[in-house]
């Protein structure tokens, strides 16, 4: 039985709404963003698995990945003011203009569809604050939310590199292999977190969201 968001055991049904949220199949557009990494690529800071591997595991561990998962749990206990308040501070820290608008379209879609099969109000919230908020709304356990959704940012990462770099697809998968268990550490650590522990040291990724803007031949929106 759930009891709540923070310590229940998940049932079938909350664990297939993740599944199907984060999958690709799921209306959000994630395959049209790289987070830089295309820049990354065409730069040769990430020309190999090694150098993939290092590149997302920074940006999931030091970067976008732990504060979207603080982002997330702050957004599964706010509401009305707090909410709207949360979600600025979570555009605030977007290192640039590409950053800003992939957490803004994504929420956008996330929001529309969501909100649709839901049956609630749910409008105008960047990515992770929009997950945490419908988590909330769905009964949905916030830990596991943060897990999944931490995986299919990697794993969209992951198809970026598997394109561009190009690794194999063997490789891509022991990519996701190899750093899916950081996202149920990066989750289970944020569950222990606040704001105050928001921080990002993820500089060659940010630089490259930015330097992205400017790429003269490109296939991902950022």
């Amino acid at each position: 039985m759930v009891m709540d968001g923070h310590t229940a055991m998940p049932t079938d049904a909350q664990i297939l709404t993740l599944t199907q949220w984060f999958s690709p199949g799921y209306p959000v557009g994630a395959y049209a963003y790289s987070h830089g990494l295309e820049w990354g690529i065409e730069a040769g800071d990430v020309r190999d698995f090694s150098t993939a591997k290092q590149w997302v595991a920074d940006v999931l561990s030091h970067g976008t990945g732990w504060n979207d998962a603080l982002f997330m749990s702050a957004a599964f206990e706010a509401d009305g003011d707090a909410l709207a308040e949360l979600d600025e501070e979570c555009r605030a820290f977007a290192p640039s203009r590409e950053r800003l608008k992939e957490a803004d379209l994504q929420g956008a879609a996330f929001c529309e569809i969501t909100g649709e099969l839901l049956g609630a109000r749910l409008k105008g919230l960047s990515y992770p604050v929009a997950v945490g908020r419908a988590a909330r709304l769905a009964d949905l356990p916030v830990q596991l939310t943060m897990q999944m959704y931490l995986q299919a940012f990697l794993a969209n990462l992951a198809a970026v590199a598997m394109r561009l770099v190009p690794l194999g697809q063997t490789d891509g998968q022991r990519l996701i292999r190899d750093l899916t268990p950081m996202c149920s550490e990066i989750a289970k650590k944020a569950m222990g977190a606040t704001l105050d522990d928001l921080s990002s040291t993820a500089f060659l990724a940010d630089i490259a969201s930015m330097k992205h803007e400017l790429q003269y031949s490109r296939i991902f929106r950022t």
